[in-house]
């Protein structure tokens, strides 16, 4: 008869051994290692994406600024004048109210840095740009520079 500190299962009612186990584990190990760096590309994809769109919107608020004021902020200016009336000159004589971007702040790109401006640039009358995931100039692939050229 058993003690009540020992139970006996029924018959038929087995636990897991360790090496069943460990068998289960290494399948997960190896469907996560199938599926996971697919939605990491999703994600660099989509960084991309919003820094394009980003660079673009900034690009149309740019083209307004000039328009108002006969030309494009200052390198020193840098992209805040489209926030906020510089205050070192060339002051813009037509500034308008409330800014040129929809929202009150600078958007910086998908990796929390501030975009690039250059007046006048390198590659195009101004540059607007991004130095991509490793924050390097140059790079290939989600490396490489995303910039006002591309679009």
């Amino acid at each position: 008869m058993p003690t009540k500190l020992h139970r006996q299962l029924p018959l038929g009612s087995h636990g897991f051994t360790l090496i069943e186990l460990m068998v289960v584990i290494a399948i997960l190990g190896i469907l996560a290692a199938m599926i996971v760096p697919k939605f990491v590309g999703f994600t660099d994809d989509a960084r991309v994406s919003a820094a394009k769109q980003d660079i673009a919107s900034i690009m149309q608020a740019l083209k307004v600024y000039r328009i108002d004021n006969g030309a494009y902020p200052t390198t020193e200016q840098g992209l805040r004048a489209l926030i906020a009336k510089p205050t070192v000159e060339p002051i813009p004589s037509n500034w308008r109210q409330g800014g040129y971007l929809e929202r009150n702040t600078v958007p910086v790109d998908p990796w929390k840095r501030e975009y690039k401006y250059l007046n006048p640039g390198l590659r195009g009358e101004i540059d607007v740009f991004s130095f991509g995931r490793d924050g390097q100039s140059g790079g290939e692939g989600y490396d490489a520079d995303i910039g006002s050229w591309g679009l």
